[in-house]
Order: C-alpha cells, then structure tokens, then sequence
C-alpha cells in the first residue's frame, strides 16, 4: 500500500527532477557524503544536487545508508543512476520495513545507497526525487 506522501509525489511530477538529474550528468564530483538523510552531490562547476525520498507523510521512519567508503568516488564523473526495489521485512518499529536502492554510476565504479522506510502498513513505497542545492 502507497503512502499518501508518495501517492502527492507522484502525482505532482518529476519535471524538476529529470532537469536537475539529466544537468548533473558527466560532471566531477568534489564532495560526496550523506547528510540528513540526503545524498550530496556537490561539482567542480559549483552546482550540486542531492537524493531524497520524498514520499515522507505521517508515520514513518524514513532514512538513507551505505555501507561504501563514499570518498573513494570524490574526483570521479557522475555518470549515472538506478532504482532497484529492495526486500520487505518485519521492523520493530512500527511492523514492516520496506528498503529501495539506489545505484550510482561512476567513471570509478559503482556505489550503493539503500533508503529505508519503517511503517505500519498504511505508509508504503518511495518517492526518490533529486533537486538542486
């Protein structure tokens, strides 16, 4: 089951994200961490954007993880991203815990970030959205 804030996400568009992800595209990363549960993209041409799930809407406990070293991709090209769906398992907070991730593409290679969202059944699915900072 959808979650009402992924439900609104979904029907508002990703117009903003495609633009900010497709301008993104092919520049050199200078910093790359995870900061509030959004992954930081920042260039060398002084643009950056950022991963996040924006499907947050009551209930939830929505957070972002890697186990990578993300500083070994610093000086590396962006080249790319994808959405790959995650288990579902039982949680403790709240009954289940959905998890999506998200690849990066890389001319140094690939990273992985997994998003997280523990719910009580009525929260489900993502929102993956990417904006400029």
């Amino acid at each position: 089951m959808l979650g009402v804030g992924v439900i609104l996400s979904d029907l508002v568009g990703n117009k903003e994200s495609v633009g900010a992800y497709t301008e993104s595209l092919g520049k050199e990363i200078t910093v790359l961490n995870i900061t509030e549960d959004r992954l930081l993209f920042h260039f060398t041409d002084d643009s950056a954007i950022k991963f996040f799930d924006d499907g947050q809407s009551c209930c939830e406990h929505r957070y972002m993880h890697t186990d990578d070293e993300l500083q070994d991709f610093v000086g590396s090209l962006f080249q790319g991203a994808e959405i790959r769906d995650g288990p579902e398992e039982g949680s403790e907070w709240d009954g289940v815990k959905e998890s999506q991730f998200l690849v990066i593409t890389t001319s140094m290679g690939l990273f992985t970030v997994v998003n997280y969202n523990e719910h009580n059944g009525y929260y489900g699915g993502f929102a993956l959205r990417v904006a400029k900072v």
